[in-house]
């Protein structure tokens, strides 16, 4: 699971649906992506660092846990 961009989107008060819709994909891709079984590309991971203003690095991380 990719426990850094899960709490960066609840912190920013989003939905799984709204962030999708922000990046132009599926929720469904984005919730693979959130989990951790997707990677998706390189546009979208710029995207979520400049929506959270976060490094992509620390969303892209994926815990065991």
């Amino acid at each position: 699971m990719r426990k850094n961009l899960k709490e960066a989107r609840q912190k920013a008060g989003m939905t799984q649906k709204q962030v999708a819709e922000h990046l132009g994909i599926s929720e469904r891709y984005y919730r693979f992506i959130e989990t951790g079984t997707r990677d998706g590309d390189f546009k979208m991971w710029d995207a979520l660092e400049d929506l959270f203003n976060i490094n992509q690095r620390l969303l892209r991380k994926v815990t065991t846990n």
